[in-house]
Order: C-alpha cells, then sequence, then structure tokens
C-alpha cells in the first residue's frame, strides 16, 4: 500500500515545505491500551513489531506537555497510569539510505476527544470523538492527500480529503483503528549540530470502537 502524503503551502519563508516522497508504506509508530496502561510499538498494526531499540529518545506526554514516566521493553514502550487521557509519544531513528542519511520523527496519538494538535505533525479530529479528521503541522491546517487506515481486524482503507481538505473515516465495527500519514521536509536539515539529507515525519492517530452497548 502506498505511502500517506501531503502538501503544505508555504506560511512563512522560514518554514520549511512538507512534501510527497513516493516511497513504500514505512514503519510507523503506534499506540494502544490496555486497562490504564497504553502501550507504544513500531512496525505496522497487522506485523511482529519492531524492537524498541530500533528507536531513540522516547518520549510519552499528555496534551499539557506533562511528561509520563514509561518502561522499554524488548519489542514495546509502556505508559502506566493514563486513564481517561488522549496521550502522545514520540521517538526518532537516524539512519543510512541509500547513501544518504535520514532523520525520521515518529509521533504518535492516543484518542480523539481533544481537538487541538499537540506534535508537529498530528491528525486531529474536528469534534470530541469525531470521524472527520483534520490535519496540522505546527499549529496550522494543512491538506491531506492521502491517509493510510489499519484495522485491529485487518480492514484497511486509504482516505483521500474532502474540498477542505479534511478526511472521514467509517467505524463499521468495534476494535482498534490507526490512522498514518508521512511527509518529509524539503532539503537538507541540521538537527542538533547533524545534518540529514532528508528528514521524515510519521504520524498515527489510534483509538478504539467499542462494541454496541459497551460504551467507550
Amino acid at each position: 500500500m502506498p505511502s500517506s502524503f501531503f502538501r503544505l503551502r508555504p506560511l512563512f519563508l522560514a518554514v520549511a515545505c512538507l512534501a510527497a516522497t513516493g516511497a513504500a508504506q514505512a514503519d510507523y509508530l503506534w499506540l494502544s491500551r490496555d486497562g490504564d496502561a497504553a502501550t507504544a510499538r513500531l512496525g505496522e498494526l497487522d506485523r511482529k513489531p519492531q524492537p524498541a531499540a530500533a528507536v531513540s529518545a522516547p518520549r510519552a506526554f499528555l496534551a499539557d506537555g506533562k511528561d509520563l514516566p514509561l518502561t522499554v521493553e524488548p519489542d514495546r514502550v509502556v505508559i502506566p497510569a493514563t486513564a481517561g487521557a488522549d496521550l502522545r509519544a514520540v521517538a526518532s531513528r537516524a539512519a543510512e539510505e541509500g547513501g544518504k542519511a535520514t532523520l525520521t520523527q515518529y509521533q504518535a496519538r492516543w484518542g480523539r476527544a481533544e481537538t487541538k494538535a499537540v506534535n508537529d505533525l498530528e491528525l486531529v479530529p474536528t469534534e470530541p470523538g469525531g470521524n472527520t479528521f483534520k490535519l496540522v503541522w505546527k499549529g496550522n491546517t494543512v491538506p491531506a492527500t492521502q491517509v493510510n487506515v489499519d484495522t485491529a481486524e485487518g480492514w484497511r482503507r486509504v482516505l483521500r480529503p474532502a474540498k477542505d481538505g479534511t478526511v472521514t473515516l467509517g467505524t463499521p465495527f468495534p476494535g482498534l483503528y490507526v490512522l498514518e500519514v508521512t511527509a518529509r521536509v524539503n532539503g537538507a536539515v541540521t538537527i542538533d549540530g547533524k545534518k540529514y539529507d532528508e528528514v521524515r515525519h510519521t504520524a498515527t492517530l489510534s483509538f478504539d470502537v467499542p462494541a454496541k452497548g459497551t460504551g467507550q
């Protein structure tokens, strides 16, 4: 399945543009819940997770920026005591690909109660608990050209935007849904003194749809 990307019209000259890369779908960081605890995994929903050590600087936090404790296990990162709140997690991975220094910035969100973005790149519901989403890049709404959807039931979709740039997802059955979008920064970028030939941003939004009669 092809990757999902969006184009960002320059809002300020100082802001780097994001553009499609045309590459195959990449791994993503995604969140799931088990009671009060949450788990972050790297890979794709229907495949064996990659080792948690494949990424660096994992961090979990709430909308107010408050960091949450986490435990790094071989194939996941566990975040305890997050009941009732939308949750974010981020991590990064640097690699040499085709002779180029590449940095991937993973940005994951769990929950669709909040209508404000926190991560640099984030899919945000237009209303609490809604099925229509907008894409936000550093506080500015940008049109999503394509969003991939994976589910725990193996059901997959590719969402195309409406005229206003939003995407709408039907949720015909209960279970876990993961929405994913990926983009890259045009041109080389220097971060913390290191130059990267390519910087990618991969964002996910995941949530559970309860069975009828069980509540959210």
